[in-house]
């Protein structure tokens, strides 16, 4: 059972995406710089690819029937690609190249490796079946199906295939705004000396890094004090020009944690605490009506957060849909010795066994050893309640795909 206090992980995640309002800002952008931005609307094919059949090899474009006598087959002609294929005359053979489209009359393409050439022509040294080595046309898109919808995330391929319809400039949805506030007087930022009491303000750029991989924008990054006023004040000035406003720090119950009070006195505090380990303080609201994450402030835990419940509110408000069929199950190469009531997301990597791919764990499990992160390729999950013992399966869930 999970404790009352605490909203068990999965219900925190419904929770969070049943709030997110999609971005609806748009913008052009040019199809080289669309990479990991979000299409703003369909996109149908207005042309069959490829638009005419063509060779898969380099090789002679024949009729399959004209192999049936003795001798060479004449060649007839020549065909590069970019070039107007012609007519095949009967009873010869078209020299052809990858890419090149089939003349009229041929249905066949004979790979070179499999012919001998003489001055007679050519003579073929394999067995030839109607329609070898042939793109037909239409064979990737046919004219007016759906190429790539709305809400899909722009990788490599999704640019290549755009390119291949003929698109030059791509709809997409404006990247999300976000505001970035760590809080904690203690906090220095790299390249000052630290003082009695201050640490380094690692969260910072560990969520730099987290929203540029998610496609998102910082509109504005600072340091809260650790007082009620310095806190409200930068929160009401972050909801003014940021679509969402994440904080690390300053959600548990010590007398410094302004953030989850500000959210209470002057806006919404819709969810806060969550069954999860690392994550239990985590806080989500709303300050004049822009949402606010509230991560927790140990390093690991922020990483962990992000990733397990920032990301599918991040990726709702992009407008893309609910990413299904994450993850892998894998023997575990570690064993926990108790059960908790909090779902724990242990930092792990995945190995090669004796027997085949195990999953690892980093040996120190502290919410505040980020290099435990940095050790590891994913998290591995223990529900909430059990016991893992070697070799039991476990779900594992690279880091790639939940920042996907």
């Amino acid at each position: 059972m999970v404790s009352s206090d605490l909203t068990p992980v999965d219900d925190a995640i419904d929770h969070l995406v049943g709030q997110a309002r999609p971005i609806a800002r748009t913008e052009t952008v040019a199809l080289a710089d669309s990479l990991d931005r979000v299409l703003a609307r369909d996109y149908m094919v207005p042309a069959d690819v490829p638009p005419a059949d063509n060779s898969a090899v380099d090789g002679y474009a024949v009729r399959a029937g004209d192999l049936s006598g003795e001798g060479p087959l004449p060649v007839s002609g020549r065909v590069a690609a970019g070039e107007a294929p012609g007519d095949l005359k009967p009873g010869t053979a078209v020299r052809i190249f990858t890419g090149s489209e089939i003349p009229s009359g041929a249905d066949s393409v004979i790979m070179q490796e499999r012919i001998t050439l003489s001055d007679d022509g050519i003579t073929v040294n394999a067995p030839v079946s109607e329609g070898q080595n042939i793109r037909r046309q239409g064979q990737d898109l046919t004219r007016g199906e759906l190429a790539l919808a709305k809400g899909t995330k722009i990788r490599a391929q999704e640019m290549g295939l755009l390119g291949s319809i003929g698109v030059a400039e791509v709809s997409v949805y404006e990247k999300l705004k976000v505001a970035i506030l760590t809080t904690g007087d203690e906090l220095v930022d790299p390249g000052q000396p630290l003082g009695p009491g201050q640490i380094y303000n690692s969260n910072r750029f560990t969520m730099l890094g987290l929203l540029a991989k998610a496609g998102c924008e910082v509109s504005l990054c600072e340091t809260l004090r650790d007082t009620r006023e310095a806190t409200r004040s930068t929160l009401e000035r972050a909801a003014a020009e940021a679509d969402l406003i994440i904080t690390s720090g300053g959600v548990s119950v010590g007398e410094e944690d302004h953030v989850r009070a500000v959210l209470e006195e002057s806006g919404q505090l819709s969810l806060w605490l969550m069954a999860s380990k690392p994550g239990k303080p985590m806080a989500f609201g709303s300050i004049g009506g822009t949402p606010v994450l509230g991560l927790p402030g140990n390093p690991a835990a922020v990483l962990v957060t992000f990733l397990v419940v920032g990301m599918p509110f991040i990726r709702a408000c992009q407008g893309r849909g609910v990413i299904t069929g994450l993850g892998e199950r894998l023997p575990a190469g570690f064993s926990t010795e108790s059960t908790s009531v909090r779902r724990q997301y242990i930092r792990a990597r995945k190995s090669m066994g004796d027997h085949g791919p195990v999953v690892t764990a980093y040996s120190n499990q502290s919410s505040g050893v980020l290099s435990s992160a940095c050790w590891a390729d994913g998290l591995a999950v223990v529900p909430e309640n059990e016991i893992i013992g070697l070799g039991d399966s476990v779900t594992y869930y690279s880091f790639a795909e939940l920042l996907e």
